[in-house]
């Protein structure tokens, strides 16, 4: 060792201790050529030397911590001499760089996986050793060494409170993130948020997003047993508050929780009236819990979302999805929907095959649409919009023919030869012949605006991160959550004045039945019907596009009856009738949509009578609030066409409010109102 360097190494010790750390010993023999940062950085600055005193070890370390911090530097407790408790006590301690020593050597597990994450210890040779002292019955503690040498690069002011010591989550934040958490904002917002209580700029926080997420993560591993029975415990409870709540759950061989499955009251009485068509989306994952997630979801008559189910699964198979749908019909009464729309599964699709072989299984198109950035984005480069909206054109086209033209040029065009994804798209080119899927309908579920509303839906209690319980209290939170834009737009849709487009008296016997939402659907239809032109066959009409001298669909009418049907069966799956039958209808002179074809699930008001209501037993009471708020709907709506009506609703409303408020209230009255309060 070099003599400048030995006396630089101990020109602040204290020669009456000649212990020193075996750092010592191994430091470099060339003077660090970081010592003139150092000088500078602190020269009006509190400096530790020898024979400084603190009245406590820990007051020690906090004063050499500060000044590491002021110097680019973190610290962290090397070694200790003596042990409270035994014999003179703790006599003495180390503080070290966090760069000092090396980094030990792993011992390589082939069962686990490696991190291989890189060690940041150099052998840094900085240090402060303190001792205790008693002078006349005063205990104090001393610097009695100090070595200010540092073999690697020192940390800019804006970098040093990136490391972990000086990254720190009081318990006053801890519980504001947890409260956080519960409410289902992501760590991003939570983030944001609490640099907007503290006041600081963004980034400027004692921690980041990364801690925030191994304390939440921390906090869900604490004890994963613990939250199977607490989980469970919370449906118990919630089966006592409503025994209309229903849940089901499988325990594996180790008496673990597997599955579970749940589903509301107020959602088995969504399915009842909007259970026709329903989309099982199982694209999501719980990351939080490692656990597959499968939320059944719908739409209601006026186009917004409604929740039926939920399911969380150990493993995504057979055997899981399986009991998941028997568990769903169960919770539904044996109720099967008439459409379930999924994601390309196998699994999943001989599970529905098995437990729902009466329904009709067909893939979600916006859950595949979604898939197409990672298929695609790499392979076609700047190209992939342009192939997205041709895939969407020929996707639209009224012709087969015409479709497998498009088709073959497409994939000649864009070089798709080769695509190992390409596989997954022919197997979408089946779906054109099922025009439930192409048309932008069934049940409002195919169309981009409807896709992100549901899964707007999801994600609002998706991002719950706290735990498993608090899940499930998060999804109850949000099925009773009235979303207000949904509100607003529902509103808008019985303030707004209909306007019709072509005069026929079908399409303003519809406009007084249905809701804004679905006979929008059904004017699409009727506006494509005029270029349409129908041909009287010996068993039905021959109907095809007024450009077209081959194809088109077939349709069968029987007017005593009053059954139409297509071959195109939009309105099996759809609940709306297709341009098809209803270029026919117009043909025969019919003026009216035949009432079969104007479905309850879309309809403003119910069949059902005032008066048949009245008398009906209390299992029809779901039905005497969809009446009730169909009713409300279209008197606002009719009400607001004129300041006449207005003031007669108004009237009118005022006196029946007052009647309403002399009645009594008996205990199902009280239910009654707030299951009437939740639906309107």
């Amino acid at each position: 060792m070099s003599e400048d360097a030995g006396q630089m190494l101990v020109i602040y010790d204290d020669p009456s201790d000649q212990r020193s750390l075996s750092l010592d010993e191994t430091s470099s023999t060339e003077e660090s050529p970081y010592e003139n940062r150092l000088s500078l950085e602190t020269t009006n600055d509190a400096v530790p030397y020898i024979g400084q005193r603190f009245a406590t070890h820990d007051a020690a370390y906090e004063f050499y911590s500060e000044y590491a911090k002021r110097c680019g530097f973190s610290i962290r407790l090397h070694r200790t001499e003596g042990k409270d408790g035994v014999g003179k006590g703790l006599t003495r301690r180390y503080f070290v760089c966090h760069r000092a020593g090396n980094a030990p050597v792993k011992t390589i597990n082939d069962s686990k996986p490696q991190r291989n994450r890189k060690s940041s210890r150099c052998g840094c040779q900085a240090y402060l050793r303190i001792s205790k002292v008693t002078d006349l019955e005063t205990v104090e503690w001393r610097v009695m060494g100090f070595v200010n040498h540092h073999n690697h690069e020192l940390l800019e002011p804006n970098q040093v409170r990136f490391l972990p010591a000086y990254r720190t989550i009081s318990d006053a934040d801890k519980n504001r993130i947890l409260m956080f958490a519960k409410t289902g904002i992501s760590v991003q917002q939570m983030m944001r948020l609490m640099e907007l209580e503290k006041c600081v700029e963004p980034g400027y926080l004692p921690f980041t997003e990364k801690d925030v997420r191994n304390l939440l993560q921390s906090i869900r591993k604490s004890d994963q047993e613990d939250e199977s029975i607490d989980l469970l415990r919370m449906c118990r409870n919630n089966k006592e508050k409503d025994p209309n709540f229903k849940f089901e759950y499988t325990l594996d061989s180790n008496n673990r929780l597997d599955n579970i499955a749940w589903s509301y009251a107020s959602s088995v009485q969504s399915y009842d009236s909007y259970g026709d068509a329903v989309v099982f989306d199982t694209t999501h994952r719980l990351t939080a819990f490692d656990m597959p997630l499968g939320v059944w979801v719908g739409v209601n008559n006026y186009g917004m979302p409604c929740f039926f189910g939920c399911v969380l699964l150990r493993e995504e198979n057979l055997r899981s999805l399986s009991w998941a749908l028997k568990a769903f019909l169960g919770f539904m009464n044996g109720k099967a929907p008439q459409t379930i729309l999924t994601d390309q599964n196998m699994c999943l699709k001989e599970a529905i095959a098995i437990e729902m072989p009466t329904t009709k299984h067909a893939l979600c198109i916006w859950m595949i649409v979604a898939k197409f950035p990672s298929w695609f984005n790499a392979v076609l480069g700047e190209c992939y919009n342009e192939w997205k909206a041709e895939f969407y054109r020929l996707y639209n086209l009224e012709s087969i023919e015409d479709f497998e033209l498009g088709w073959r040029d497409m994939v000649n065009s864009f070089g798709l030869h080769t695509n190992r994804h390409i596989a997954n798209l022919f197997a979408l080119r089946s779906l054109w012949a099922l025009p439930y899927l192409r048309s932008h309908f069934l049940a409002g579920m195919t169309t981009t605006g409807h896709s992100k509303a549901v899964n707007s839906f999801i994600q609002r209690f998706l991002s719950a991160q706290t735990r498993l319980p608090h899940f499930v209290e998060h999804v109850a939170v949000a099925v009773d959550f009235k979303d207000p834009a949904a509100e607003q737009q529902t509103m808008q849709q019985n303030l707004q004045n209909i306007c019709l487009k072509t005069g026929a008296p079908m399409e303003s016997h519809a406009a007084s039945i249905l809701t804004p939402f679905a006979f929008s659907k059904l004017q699409e239809q009727l506006v494509l019907a005029a270029h349409y032109a129908s041909f009287q066959m010996d068993d039905g009409f021959l109907v095809r596009h007024h450009t077209k001298l081959e194809g088109g669909q077939k349709v069968y009418w029987v007017p005593q009856e009053g059954i139409i049907s297509c071959s195109c069966h939009q309105f099996e799956f759809s609940g709306i009738l297709c341009r098809h039958a209803l270029r026919v209808l117009s043909t025969g002179n019919c003026f009216q949509i035949p009432d079969r074809y104007l479905p309850l699930r879309w309809r403003r008001i119910s069949t059902s009578s005032p008066a048949k209501l009245l008398q009906s037993s209390s299992s029809d009471h779901t039905e005497g609030i969809q009446l009730l708020q169909s009713m409300v709907s279209t008197l606002v709506a009719e009400s607001t066409k004129s300041k006449e009506r207005l003031n007669i609703a108004t009237e009118q409303v005022s006196v029946l409010l007052s009647r309403i408020t002399e009645q009594p209230v008996t205990p199902q009255g009280a239910h009654d109102i707030s299951s009437i309060h939740r639906n309107l």
